[in-house]
């Protein structure tokens, strides 16, 4: 509507800071990476789901084959299914269908396997000190860049740790004073950093140490991994600030 674009406008120019378009180039193509291996995931599920409702649904006998085996051994299973022409027709369309679906999720899996690949190498070819950090993984590390961008486009560790939606938002009542997750921002950002809070909270022995002693004091495990969120956004913040303005100097005296 045009009195909505009128309004999204003055908005805008109403704003001190505004956004700088996203990079491409490198970022363009982790970005474009990263979705096409979130579609095969979720394609994978979608069809794991069905191949379960498929086992449940089938006649007895093969339900006796698949029945207490765990689910890769049930795909495997299921893809090595023959053809039995002496079984009846429910029976063999039963097994084709179970073949396909399970041949399906190994090919969904070898093509996100595949894209997982090419992610780590982009990143390492980009920013390799990312994957040193404890607990950032090639997928982590690539949403990070690609959520990130470049330097100067937000305006602050606070302004970057609020796109993440791990800003801290109010919600004291009575004489508790407390403070929530955050449910907005980018949520595939805020995906990463609690995979990296998960991979420190099992690994890293500062962060183990960290959750003890705010365990101690009363917090509750939402609320320690809050902190942590924060927390690790604001040290990639800085880091990658730091990282894309040295690379810019280099090449600027070049």
């Amino acid at each position: 509507m045009p009195l909505d674009a009128v309004r999204a406008a003055r908005e805008a120019l109403a704003q001190d800071h505004l956004l700088a378009p996203r990079r491409r180039g490198d970022r363009e193509a982790l970005r474009v990476l990263l979705a096409t291996r979130h579609s095969a995931c979720a394609a994978k599920v979608s069809a794991t789901n069905q191949l379960k409702a498929l086992i449940v649904g089938a006649p007895e006998e093969l339900r006796a084959e698949l029945r207490g085996l765990a689910t890769k051994r049930q795909i495997t299973r299921c893809a090595r299914l023959r053809d039995r022409p002496a079984r009846s027709l429910e029976h063999r369309m039963t097994v084709r269908a179970l073949r396909s679906t399970a041949q399906r999720i190994r090919l969904l899996a070898v093509e996100a396997a595949g894209l997982r690949a090419e992610l780590e190498r982009l990143v390492a070819a980009v920013v390799p000190w990312l994957l040193e950090l404890p607990g950032v993984g090639p997928i982590s590390a690539a949403q990070i860049l690609v959520s990130w961008s470049h330097a100067g486009r937000l305006r602050s560790e606070a302004a970057f740790v609020a796109l993440a939606g791990a800003n801290p938002i109010p919600a004291s009542s009575g004489q508790v004073t407390r403070h929530r997750l955050n449910r907005s921002g980018d949520r595939q950002l805020n995906r990463a950093l609690h995979t990296i809070v998960v991979a420190r909270l099992r690994n890293d022995r500062q962060t183990r140490a960290y959750a003890a002693r705010r365990t101690a004091e009363g917090k509750s495990v939402r609320e320690i991994r809050r902190c942590l969120k924060r927390a690790v956004a604001r040290q990639l913040f800085k880091l990658l600030e730091r990282y894309d303005r040295g690379q810019v100097e280099i090449l600027s005296a070049a």
